[in-house]
């Protein structure tokens, strides 16, 4: 047997497929939920905080939460999972797929028969008054809540909870009393299970593992909290158990006034409210941060290293998505995350003077800075994906697009939502007067690459895009600024870029000074309004990107790879798959350089619908999708869910219905 099939058995026997998981939150922590109803990753108690589940990562030693369907072979039940309309809520049904004629009288007993299901959420009170009904409702808002329930017929269920704190890296203890198991880690963690229902300890006493049965009607819930966030009485973690279905309503309430401010009203409308209602869920509610995905370790490549830690903080990501979010209706998300940009711009001057440039790319969702990289040689990763990454080395990275992508959101966010303070923009003009002395640095550009620094276009793009919207707010709002040297800053990097970034040879941007390769992330040019949609070189390049690889380009039936890894040495071994933002992002340059011409914009809507067919059964998107159609990296990712939001809008619009938002 080759090694592609090795690696697709082991997969069947032991690793659902990346795509095959919903995804639950609170915007504090979230928890990813297998369509076979095991909970394969969850961190507790904030995003990146070491896991407690992670069997994703290896499924042996990583720790789960699965409940399924007992004495029934696999084959004879059909899985459904679906998220209950407008909410994050998911539903994990078992349908009985056996065939009764076949069973003995004995066998039948045993067997499902009918419908079952799992409702999994983290409760959210749509209203303080929903709050002030709930003791300890802080405690109710940490908590993970599985109610199990038979909806036709009988079904026999088996529960087996197996934590595996700090990355399987600590051992705990469990303490049983009937309805109520404590898990207490070596190092001070303590998650209590609260059930309806007796529960059942493992022979080893690791977790709890035992059998069911529900009829007709009849339910059970389980209630995962921790007394790091407050504890009940025995009298009211009953009560709470038995307040299920109350945080049921509340947390449907609150998804569905949430979303009620989407102002989006085009086509592809479900894939937008589900791509904001993933967003939403990455928001980190105490900050505003939002992270770039919702797990670690997920490789790029199946086998292969490109495996990190995306439960951080870009300013990137998180500029863009204040655009997205403003986009279709969600201003107040959009200020949060701004925010928390404008709190890290604050020491930009102190960083200096310790001479490190003004911002770091990316942060902890709390702000911190010191996001140190580990790898977890303990874990096998996802199909032996080694190594499985922890932390982030990228933070230390000098990226010099990131001023261009702050800038932006600063301008838009100034212009559709609140203006800036006049603290804030002093703290700009400060980052504005850094740009001036280093924008001829090179870097490590937008794909974090750790093969040494370059002149990267994007990189010199967004530069630009600093200067040019510092000159726009500036005089927009008539605030002090040297804007005649920012403007002869703006035309120096501008004819820079054109002199030093266009390849004649090949009639394109290419991805650094001198190379002849192509790098999707310049198909931004046209989106920011860097040229023009129609320019000449604009139109060249993205023909050439829509080529395929054999043919020099990028594009495999509407899906785009960042850059072809064997013309651009990116310091890493293998390659990945194609990127989905890029995918995206080809959608808008196309979209914008059709200049109203209709077999464009026809080839863009075909292109768009082939891509949003990638989507999960639930509508989540990962970083890149392989080479079988098959989702890589880590999962959800925020950046092809803002993608897809502005390229619909964008997309949408030129079609003519102006009914998508602003």
């Amino acid at each position: 047997m080759d090694e592609s099939k090795q690696i697709r058995k082991k997969a069947d026997n032991n690793y659902l497929p990346i795509e095959g998981h919903g995804l639950i939150g609170n915007m504090r922590t979230c928890a990813l939920v297998g369509i076979n109803g095991s909970i394969d990753w969850y961190c507790y108690p904030h995003f990146d905080s070491p896991s407690v589940f992670a069997s994703i990562l290896d499924h042996e030693k990583g720790g789960h939460w699965t409940i399924e369907p007992a004495d029934v072979p696999k084959s004879e039940v059909r899985n459904k999972q679906f998220y209950w309309p407008e909410t994050n809520i998911l539903v994990t049904r078992f349908l009985d797929d056996g065939e009764p004629s076949i069973r003995s009288a004995s066998m039948l007993i045993n067997l499902p028969d009918g419908v079952g299901q799992i409702v999994d959420y983290m409760p959210k009170f749509s209203t303080k008054y929903g709050e002030k009904l709930v003791p300890n409702s802080e405690v109710v808002s940490y908590s993970l809540i599985r109610k199990v329930q038979v909806i036709r017929g009988h079904m026999n269920f088996r529960m087996r909870c197996i934590p595996a704190f700090d990355f399987a890296r600590e051992g705990h203890k469990l303490t049983l009393e009937d309805k109520k198991a404590t898990f207490k880690a070596d190092k001070g963690l303590e998650l209590t299970l609260i059930s309806s229902i007796p529960l059942s300890e493992m022979d080893d006493k690791e977790g709890l593992d035992f059998t069911f049965r529900l009829s007709e009607g009849k339910s059970c819930t389980f209630y995962l909290h921790s007394a790091q966030h407050g504890k009940f009485d025995e009298k009211q973690e009953m009560a709470a158990v038995d307040h299920e279905a109350f945080y049921f309503e509340e947390t449907i309430n609150y998804w569905r006034e949430w979303l009620s401010q989407c102002t989006y009203k085009g086509r592809w409308r479900e894939q937008v409210e589900r791509s904001a209602l993933a967003l939403k869920l990455m928001c980190f509610e105490p900050t505003g941060a939002i992270i770039a995905a919702a797990t670690c370790g997920l490789p790029e490549e199946v086998g292969g290293e490109r495996n990190w830690d995306y439960r951080y903080t870009w300013i990137r990501d998180s500029a863009f998505t204040v655009y997205g979010f403003m986009r279709i209706g969600f201003i107040e998300e959009a200020a949060a995350l701004m925010k928390f940009m404008e709190d890290r711009c604050k020491d930009a001057r102190a960083a200096v003077e310790r001479g490190e440039p003004p911002l770091q790319i990316m942060y902890g969702i709390d702000g911190r800075k010191d996001l140190n990289e580990e790898d977890l040689h303990h874990l096998d990763g996802y199909l032996s994906s080694r190594p499985v990454r922890v932390g982030n080395g990228a933070a230390k990275q000098v990226q010099m697009d990131i001023y261009g992508e702050l800038m932006d959101s600063v301008y838009l966010y100034d212009k559709y939502g609140s203006g800036i303070s006049y603290e804030f923009w002093n703290h700009i003009v400060f980052l504005l007067e850094w740009l001036v002395e280093h924008w001829k640095d090179k870097d490590q550009g937008v794909w974090e690459v750790r093969s040494g620094d370059q002149h990267f276009t994007y990189s010199k793009v967004m530069c630009w895009i600093a200067f040019d919207r510092g000159i726009r707010l500036a005089n927009k709002r008539s605030l002090p600024a040297d804007v005649v040297k920012w403007t002869y800053v703006r035309n120096e990097i501008y004819k820079d870029i054109q002199d030093n970034g266009w390849c004649g040879e090949r009639q394109l941007f290419s991805q650094y000074y001198g190379s002849e390769g192509l790098d999707a992330a310049n198909l931004i040019m046209p989106l920011t309004f860097f040229m023009a949609p129609g320019d000449p070189r604009i139109v060249s390049t993205i023909e050439a990107t829509m080529k395929t690889p054999q043919e020099g380009g990028l594009t495999v039936n509407s899906l785009v790879f960042r850059y072809d890894v064997k013309l651009s040495d990116d310091g890493l071994e293998g390659e990945e798959g194609t990127f989905n933002i890029c995918s995206f992002w080809l959608i808008e340059a196309l979209t914008r350089s059709a200049c109203g011409d209709k077999k464009k914009l026809a080839k863009a809507r075909l292109m768009f619908e082939e891509i949003i067919g990638y989507e999960n059964h639930v509508g989540l998107f990962a970083e890149e999708t392989g080479s079988r159609g098959e989702q890589l990296g880590n999962f959800p990712q925020a950046f092809t869910h803002f993608a897809l939001i502005s390229a619909a809008f964008n997309l949408n619009r030129a079609l003519g219905d102006s009914s998508g938002g602003h």
